[in-house]
């Protein structure tokens, strides 16, 4: 009879182990990678909240360069409509070494000028081909790290890559409080601070969004 009623104990204590374990390698690994994450969004939400009291000192370089007559052929104006197309590779090639510039995607193509917007986390860029006269001209901004990196926290201009990235961070970051809320729930019994402590943390941001912003 007490051989019986010990082994559901057991099983159950086995399990409770088990899952725990679990829970903790999820929570550790999300952790890791998220770490990073974590911290640069953290730090940017700072800046970006204070965004108007930090200073950015905006700088630019402006190049110019000259297509020569075969790659000027290729720019000729036409009849055809405005449109968006890629520069011709020959071209590309050309004022990419020239401008030390990427020269990649669709540019805007008018009568008179191909324009390639080039917009980049914090800072911007374009290039200008007068398709009479073969006249390239470009400039390349920048307003500094701190809006570089504002800039990656809001996905601004930084390409599918970082987007990507965003999307397996916020994964990580939602296994990651998951994983935290249910350990915290099976540790709860011996911590009586917790869930008023989890309760003031959705509390306080509700009522001050409630109160102060209008």
């Amino acid at each position: 009879m007490h051989g019986t009623a010990a082994t559901p104990a057991k099983a159950k204590r086995s399990r409770k182990s088990f899952w725990l374990k679990q829970l903790h390698t999820w929570h550790w690994m999300s952790s890791a990678i998220s770490l990073v994450g974590l911290l640069l969004f953290a730090i940017t939400g700072f800046t970006l909240n204070h965004a108007a009291e930090i200073e950015a000192s905006p700088k630019s370089i402006e190049r110019a360069a000259q297509l020569p007559p075969p790659l000027l052929a290729l720019v000729r104006p036409d009849d055809a409509p405005d449109s968006k197309k890629p520069l011709p590779a020959d071209v590309a090639k050309f004022v990419g070494e020239k401008l030390q510039m990427p020269t990649g995607g669709n540019a805007e193509w008018s009568i008179d000028t191909v324009y390639l917007a080039l917009p980049r986390p914090g800072g911007d860029g374009w290039i200008s081909i007068d398709r009479a006269t073969g006249e390239v001209t470009s400039e390349v901004s920048s307003r500094g790290w701190i809006a570089y990196l504002n800039d990656l926290h809001k996905g601004r201009n930084s390409g599918a890559v970082w987007k990507w990235f965003i999307d397996i961070f916020v994964l990580a970051c939602i296994v990651f409080t998951l994983t935290g809320l249910v350990l915290l729930w099976m540790h709860s019994k011996h911590r009586r601070s917790t869930w008023p402590i989890v309760a003031a943390g959705l509390a306080i941001p509700a009522l001050l969004a409630i109160f102060f912003i209008h």
